[in-house]
């Protein structure tokens, strides 16, 4: 491009630019105020905030939760109705099988105690149930005792004076141990101004004299510690000892075994032929049967004969019977009043007795 070019150019841009130049100009030596309208600062309009939205939105919260705490509280409550109802459902249908259970024993019961007719006296307690019933026959009267035992504790042979050797009435041992009922245990031998049990004689669970195997017509009978009655003719002590005896005493003769008669001795038949008795027996719920018969003496004219003792087992529907000792010996304490009437005229010393506790 030439220099004459260049200076054409400035000449043109020079003459394009020299309005403005001229208006700025003006401007710099004019007091010219500009003043812009309010619409070249629009104003911001502040959006007013309803605090009512937040608290009803609040609110509402609110309300649902406690209409869902109600409806939870009305679920749990109908829970806990439900299960309550269950409880009580499963408790009457357990009731109803304990009291199902019970009836085949409350069916026995009843048979086994209306074959003895009416108590005359009934004592029941959380150890034992016991019934008192009166024997009337053409040749003697007596006493028949019917007794559950509850408890382990409910039943123990206690010693004369707790001795081996002592004796007391059975009056005296039911006194100090201030038991319900008592009965006179087994035989006895007389020596040096003392009296000793029969043969083998238990008491707590331990031997009073050691183990005596059974000879002639004695026999052993007692309770073991499961509550049953255990009896008969044992001939060493670990064939006793099997039979877990907790304690017992020894006479003669055995009347029923089983449910059946036993043959009773000769000698026992006529020696004496008639005599107060006292027997022990059960039944097959275990239950114990005792028989106690009165007789004015020992001379063989008043009581019973051990064949009508069997027949009464019998009757009664006993399983084992056994022959404790009788005559003088009879005793029958009821709630501490001596019920039969002692062929002695008086209640005999005695080394074992039967003690009950209510």
């Amino acid at each position: 491009m030439s220099a004459s070019s260049i200076r054409t150019m400035n000449r043109t841009l020079l003459l394009a630019a020299a309005p403005f130049i001229g208006l700025l100009t003006w401007m710099l030596v004019s007091n010219v105020e500009l003043t812009l309208s309010g619409s070249a600062y629009p104003a911001h309009e502040m959006q007013p905030i309803d605090l009512n939205d937040g608290s009803e939105s609040v609110r509402g919260g609110l309300s649902a939760a406690e209409s869902l705490a109600q409806g939870t509280g009305h679920s749990i409550k109908k829970q806990i109705s439900l299960y309550n109802k269950t409880n009580d459902d499963m408790n009457q249908i357990a009731a109803i099988a304990s009291k199902q259970a019970a009836r085949p024993h409350q069916i026995y019961d009843k048979r086994i105690t209306s074959k003895l007719g009416k108590p005359s006296n009934t004592m029941n307690s959380d150890k034992l149930t016991a019934q008192l019933f009166d024997l009337k026959a053409d040749n003697f009267r007596g006493y028949a005792l019917k007794i559950k035992l509850k408890k382990g504790e409910a039943m123990k042979l206690v010693l004369g004076k707790d001795e081996n050797g002592g004796a007391e009435t059975t009056l005296e041992a039911v006194k100090r141990y201030k038991a319900a009922i008592g009965i006179n245990g087994g035989g006895f031998a007389d020596g040096g101004g003392k009296r000793y049990p029969l043969s083998t004689t238990i008491v707590d669970g331990e031997y009073v004299s050691g183990f005596q195997p059974t000879f002639k017509d004695l026999f052993f009978v007692g309770m073991s510690e499961s509550n049953k009655l255990i009896g008969g003719k044992f001939t060493s002590k670990s064939q006793l000892d099997s039979a877990n005896p907790k304690f017992g005493a020894s006479f003669v003769p055995i009347l029923l075994q089983n449910g059946r008669m036993t043959e009773i001795p000769l000698k026992w038949q006529t020696s004496p032929k008639r005599a107060p008795r006292t027997v022990i027996a059960n039944y097959k719920d275990d239950q114990l049967l005792f028989l106690v018969v009165d007789g004015y003496n020992e001379k063989g004219s008043s009581g019973a004969t051990l064949m009508e003792m069997q027949i009464l087992l019998k009757r009664y529907g006993a399983i084992n019977g056994y022959n404790l000792d009788g005559g003088g010996s009879t005793s029958l304490v009821w709630n501490g009043r001596v019920v039969n009437n002692p062929s002695d005229g008086q209640l005999r010393k005695l080394p074992t007795n039967f003690l009950f506790f209510s």
